[in-house]
């Protein structure tokens, strides 16, 4: 049998999927990855002006808010091999981030142009931003431990009472 194929007569099922844990952590993962997308999405927004620069910073982080929106939606869709990238990308978000934060607190001097939203405001969302990966990454991790990829073939129509505990062939269950 060709792997990826279903005997007849069974179904795939993905038991860690079911759990109230891995469902939380899903749920936690697609909330940290959207709010990072939609405040790289206002850092981008509120300091184009001066993101574009030569640096091209405002490119790179428009792009981070696009690759995190969908990664948000490919975690929803319990794609677990995305979140060693996210992790790895967070890691590199949070880098820019840490190095970066301290210059737009540095602008409220003389002489510097503003952008759309003040400097300060700018800087406390970078430094949020920093922070937020951070706790992506914990969270990336901890849900690429709880194994979403397991699948097991039981026997069409058996239910979520498959497996430990399961009674036998039309009698009680078993006692633990």
């Amino acid at each position: 049998m060709a792997v990826g194929e279903v005997r007849p007569g069974y179904e795939l099922w993905r038991p860690n999927r079911q759990k109230a844990g891995s469902v939380t952590t899903k749920f936690v993962i697609v909330l940290l990855l959207l709010a990072t997308a939609a405040i790289a999405g206002l850092i981008t927004i509120g300091g184009w002006s001066l993101l574009k620069g030569g640096s091209g910073m405002g490119l790179v982080c428009a792009i981070y808010a696009i690759l995190y929106a969908f990664f948000a939606f490919l975690v929803a869709r319990w794609s677990r091999g995305i979140l060693p990238l996210t992790a790895a990308l967070s890691m590199i978000l949070a880098i820019f981030c840490a190095v970066g934060a301290s210059s737009w607190f540095e602008r409220d001097k003389a002489g510097f142009d503003e952008a759309v939203l003040p400097s300060s405001v700018l800087g406390t969302l970078v430094v949020i931003l920093g922070l937020l990966q951070i706790v992506l990454i914990v969270a990336a991790f901890y849900g690429f431990s709880q194994e979403w990829h397991v699948e097991e073939e039981r026997p069409i129509g058996s239910g979520e009472n498959y497996g430990a505990g399961a009674a036998p062939s039309g009698g009680s269950p078993q006692p633990a």
